[in-house]
């Protein structure tokens, strides 16, 4: 059995930063890199997904005819 990420984020760049939830909650800014195999990457501290736009990983997104 598979757990779905506690948060998801559709992201236009393969590169972003993750510092949590707010300033109450959050964690120390970490700059995340997306594999282009894979298309998404986690955050090691909050567990967030961020998921890039257009990749493998995003299913949100619908072929263009």
């Amino acid at each position: 059995m598979t757990l779905d990420a506690p948060e998801t984020e559709i992201v236009a760049k393969s590169r972003i930063a993750c510092d949590g939830p707010g300033p109450a909650l959050g964690h120390p800014r970490v700059w995340l890199q997306i594999p282009v195999d894979s298309g998404f990457v986690e955050c090691g501290y909050c567990d967030k997904r961020f998921i890039l736009k257009g990749g493998p990983a995003d299913t949100s997104s619908t072929p263009e005819s």
